[in-house]
């Protein structure tokens, strides 16, 4: 089933800003601070290796997209490797993470918004149903339109991080290196743990590969670009907010808007507030790109309503499945005006759900790849590192439970209704 033929639409440049802008998340503008706090410039080390980590974790969803170019993305690899009642677990966990994964990310932007121009919970609020409404907007368009607003976003993006770098280094003093790591070695574990979200991201374009000119070229250059681009770019700000911010990095709220106004001037929140619009708007481009696509190629292969299957080829828009996921993003955004839910707890709520994609994911891959081949040594390695994920997240792998229920339960379902 490798294609060597010509897919979608999708560019080389495009296809490396998608996996940009997914991996790439506002953790970017707290957490190395947070980090910075829990193992000071020890916490450096913990950067270096979760970008080292996620290498292979690319690069086995990018063996995988470039032989299997599907829209169904991980889904497709579960059932080629385990059968269809493993791509309706791994799709459905997917699918159903946007809705209340992408909340999240425009709740935690509306706050960075807020905190910029004041406005109170007003603000906030407005700037979630703005993202969660004009998100899958851009992405009705076709994933042309899509791919050249991520282009352009990750551009933005990418002058700003750099920008924050290079205008604040000048102002760095190596001796805030020093003591290296004052809470301890073990520290660095702590900020690994906290930090390893902001490497997620690599599975979401996997249902965009057949979007793809060349799947089996352009998938793993984009990869390999991407894997380089967002380590360097973790690295330089979680290196320029310790040498810069010295010991005052742990008590920021937004390190990057600091970096900034140390370097350019003015107020830290306004340009804490852009970037967090930037970052959020370019991780749910991707992730409702490729979940939207993922709904109909799981309608397509009997997992979800069969209304929702037309979208599922390369070239056309699942505008339906948009449709869905923009209907229960917004509904999630009721349900945290009315209770007043958080973002973390939003965010924990994804992350049993992406945990259970990594893991079936990696596992398929171990079976489909050649033995002996890179690919496959790259899925061996992925997998200890998914099972460290596993561990970690402890109760949050309840709610994939259900999940995993609610789709086994569809399919039974929907097969007796078919039958005779």
């Amino acid at each position: 089933m490798t294609s060597a033929r010509p897919g979608g639409r999708l560019s080389l440049g495009q296809g490396t800003a998608l996996y940009v802008g997914a991996v790439l998340a506002t953790g970017v503008i707290a957490l190395p601070a947070l980090a910075a706090e829990v193992a000071g410039p020890a916490s450096l080390l913990a950067w270096l290796g979760l970008a080292i980590v996620s290498a292979p974790l690319a690069a086995t969803f990018a063996a995988l997209g470039a032989r299997y170019p599907d829209s169904g993305g991980v889904a497709t690899y579960a059932r080629l490797a385990f059968g269809d009642k493993a791509a309706a677990v791994v799709g459905w966990c997917f699918y159903l993470s946007v809705p209340v994964g992408g909340p999240a990310a425009a709740l935690w932007a509306g706050g960075y918004v807020e905190a910029g121009i004041g406005g109170g919970d007003r603000t906030v609020l407005a700037t979630m149903l703005v993202l969660i409404l004009a998100v899958p907007a851009t992405n009705a368009f076709g994933i042309q339109v899509t791919g050249r607003v991520q282009i352009a976003l990750a551009a933005l993006l990418a002058i700003f991080l750099v920008g924050a770098v290079a205008l604040s280094l000048p102002h760095a003093d190596l001796a805030n290196l020093h003591p290296f790591a004052p809470h301890g070695w073990q520290a660095i574990g702590s900020a690994a743990a906290l930090l390893v979200w902001s490497f997620v991201g690599w599975e979401a374009v996997t249902h965009l590969t057949g979007e793809f000119r060349r799947p089996d070229r352009d998938v793993p250059r984009a990869t390999a670009i991407a894997v380089v681009v967002v380590g360097v770019l973790y690295l330089s700000v979680a290196f320029a907010t310790i040498t810069v911010l010295g010991t005052g990095a742990g008590e920021t709220d937004a390190p990057l808007g600091d970096l900034l106004a140390i370097g350019l001037g003015g107020n830290p929140s306004v340009l804490a507030a852009c970037a967090a619009l930037l970052l959020s708007f370019g991780a749910m481009n991707a992730y409702y790109a490729g979940a939207s696509k993922l709904g109909a190629a799981l309608a397509r292969d009997g997992s979800l309503p069969t209304w929702l299957a037309h979208g599922s080829a390369a070239g056309e828009i699942p505008r339906r499945s948009l449709a869905l996921l923009a209907g229960m993003s917004t509904l999630t955004a009721l349900v945290v005006v009315a209770v007043g839910i958080t973002p973390s707890a939003l965010v924990l709520l994804t992350t049993g759900l992406f945990v259970t994609v990594y893991a079936v994911g990696v596992a398929a891959a171990v079976k489909l790849l050649p033995k002996g081949s890179k690919a496959r040594l790259a899925a061996l390695l992925a997998q200890a590192a998914v099972v460290v994920l596993l561990l970690m997240s402890g109760r949050y792998l309840i709610w994939p439970l259900i999940v995993t229920t609610a789709a086994l339960g569809y399919r039974w379902f929907s097969t007796r209704q078919r039958r005779p």
